[in-house]
């Protein structure tokens, strides 16, 4: 079922070959909550340098933490506020170099330096977001958010 990645390729190659391998894990898979879960492990095994990948998702008018690969995290963030938060509500995604420097930061693993979070949208409607953290200041980069929303894109096709 996982196939290892090329890392011989450049990045966009990769991230195509990553929405490709998610598009077939989750194919024909009716049920969403399965469908993060395999999303978020996968994720986990694709990037090096992070320590937290998962998914938050709409209850409301704030995000409810959904599956992810990590140490445990906050469960609730109020549409606007944070970097989820902030996603959400923009519908745009976010790469961020220091969350430290990020106004209203939510610090739920205090190791997290920066971030890159991708909203997830169905039929027009924020349904929720993914969210990566790592350790390292400025670990990901614009490209790592358009490779991200094309992963997000593919997903989106099984919920």
């Amino acid at each position: 079922m996982y196939t290892p990645i090329d890392y011989s390729n450049n990045l966009q190659e990769k991230y195509k070959q990553l929405s490709t391998q998610l598009d077939a894990l989750v194919s024909g898979e009716p049920n969403m909550y399965a469908n993060l879960s395999n999303a978020s492990a996968l994720l986990n095994q694709f990037f090096d340098r992070i320590n937290w990948v998962g998914f938050y998702l709409m209850d409301g008018d704030e995000l409810v933490l959904g599956p992810f690969q990590g140490l445990p995290a906050c469960i609730r963030i109020p549409l606007g506020r944070g970097v989820c938060g902030t996603v959400a509500k923009t519908k745009e995604g976010l790469v961020v170099a220091d969350v430290n420097a990020f106004p209203g930061h939510i610090a739920c693993d205090a190791a997290s330096r920066s971030e890159v979070v991708v909203p997830m949208i169905k039929d027009g409607e924020v349904i929720g977001v993914l969210d990566i953290d790592s350790p390292e200041l400025d670990r990901f980069s614009e490209d790592d958010l358009a490779g991200l929303t094309l992963v997000v894109e593919a997903l989106m096709k099984h919920i």
